[in-house]
């Protein structure tokens, strides 16, 4: 099959609403054929593709580690070349994609979680410049959607690294929907911020795509973070 009819192909099962039904009929595509189309996915000018393409990937990548590690490390670090001033890109929907995958696979977690992490990090004293911060917002966005994830599925896990002050930090943001997602991950990390931080970012009245239910729900902030008075 041509590149071209693939990409078709794959962009056009991209747009169901059932996340199952994509991933079968995607099954039926040699594996390795189908990760540039959901690549150039994540740049979709519908949300839906963007966010069936983030949600595949975390079903292609791991599949594909059990057959070949060093493949599946290959396009973990395409995300990560992606979110490097040098590759001249800006890396939409890597950080989410990043964090699906290594929601469901435990060698590829190991290995490049501390990644995803060292993009909410400053730099620090010369000895310890191991901060990688992004500072546009629409990609704070997606991080701190990935570090929910991650913080659904492997809580325990995410605690440990004590990430909670990168956290905190974004609940200045100026982006009420980067606060937003702050919250959400504090939440999840049994975390509660400061009130006055907490209701400002309530009032805002925000709302946020998050994977909830097996789906990718929109839910306003105020109806979820019911735990955070």
């Amino acid at each position: 099959m041509k590149r071209r009819q693939l990409k078709k192909e794959v962009l056009s099962l991209l747009q169901d609403t059932d996340c199952d039904r994509i991933w079968r009929s995607l099954e039926q595509y040699p594996t390795h054929l189908v990760l540039n189309p959901l690549f150039m996915s994540l740049c979709h000018p519908e949300e839906r593709v963007r966010w069936n393409g983030v949600l595949c990937f975390g079903k292609v990548v791991p599949a594909l580690a059990e057959k070949n590690i060093e493949s599946a490390r290959v396009v973990m670090r395409r995300f990560l070349w992606s979110l490097n001033d040098e590759s001249g890109g800006i890396g939409w929907g890597s950080p989410e994609s990043m964090a699906e995958v290594m929601c469901h696979n435990t060698q590829l977690r190991s290995e490049y979680l501390h990644m995803l992490i060292s993009y909410s990090c400053e730099d620090g004293e010369e000895l310890y410049q191991d901060g990688n911060y992004i500072e546009l917002p629409t990609l704070q966005r997606g991080l701190l959607w990935g570090i929910g994830r991650l913080c659904q599925l492997h809580k325990k896990e995410m605690s440990a690294l004590k990430i909670t002050p990168n956290i905190i930090a974004y609940l200045d943001s100026s982006d009420p929907y980067v606060a937003g997602l702050a919250l959400w991950c504090l939440q999840l990390l049994d975390s509660v911020p400061l009130k006055k931080e907490t209701q400002k970012i309530k009032e805002s009245g925000v709302e946020l795509q998050l994977y909830l239910n097996d789906t990718i729900q929109t839910v306003n902030l105020s109806q979820l973070i019911v735990k955070i008075p």
